[in-house]
């Protein structure tokens, strides 16, 4: 169980070739309680982007501020503050930070304990 604060969870920088200027924070883990999902807060910085990737596991996304786009099984997707998704196993996938003058796009992440991987 936890009730807490984002601001006060330790900020992971996604250092690989696959993502541009990320950063997370694990909100939500087995470490908390959850036997089931990790919920995960993503900052793509300007000119960033997430991994152009796919998986065996969904996850569901919130983008809770800034402006970019969702390369989602081949189609582009406008995301802004407000815009959701679920993306089901094996779709090929991305987000990508289209914001300017150093603004970021922030969303939440989550996905089943199996699918936290590389933090």
């Amino acid at each position: 169980m936890i009730a807490a604060n984002e601001k006060d969870i330790k900020v992971i920088n996604l250092k690989s070739d696959k993502y541009q200027n990320v950063k997370a924070k694990v909100l939500i883990s087995p470490e908390t309680g959850s036997e089931e999902n990790v919920l995960r807060l993503f900052e793509v910085g300007e000119g960033g982007y997430s991994a152009d990737h796919k998986h065996d596991f969904p996850h569901y996304v919130y983008v809770l501020e800034g402006e970019g786009v969702l390369h989602l099984d081949g189609k582009e997707h406008e995301i802004c503050e407000g815009s959701f998704s679920f993306i089901p196993p094996n779709i090929q996938h991305q987000l990508v930070n289209t914001t300017k003058e150093g603004k970021k796009l922030r969303f939440l992440c989550m996905v089943p304990v199996e699918g936290h991987i590389g933090f």
